[in-house]
């Protein structure tokens, strides 16, 4: 059965509002390929002396299960680590903070 958020993103992503992602699990398993929210805001660090671009990939809990910190994803060709992954909301979709590799 194809949950709400699930149905939101295969709208979003026949819209052209998502990424692809690929990831390849640490245990040997098929690699997965998804399509996910994607952000890439700047914030200020060092009491505004710079700036740091923090990223966000967003995607139902269906997908990726199994992902988790030290994990590495592509996102049009770009090589990220995962920092941390936590569900959102009300448990339907998860939110990975990644870092640019």
């Amino acid at each position: 059965m194809v949950t709400l958020i699930e149905r939101v993103y295969a709208a979003a992503a026949s819209a052209g509002f998502l990424k692809t992602c690929v990831w390849q699990p640490l245990d040997g398993s098929a690699v997965q390929t998804h399509s996910v929210g994607w952000a890439a805001a700047d914030q200020d660090v060092l009491s505004g002396l710079t700036s740091s671009t923090e990223y966000v990939m967003t995607y139902p809990n269906t997908a990726f299960t199994g992902l988790a910190s030290r994990d590495s994803v592509q996102i049009d060709g770009i090589a990220y680590q995962v920092r941390e992954v936590m569900a959102v909301r009300d448990g339907s979709e998860i939110q990975a903070k990644l870092m640019r590799l």
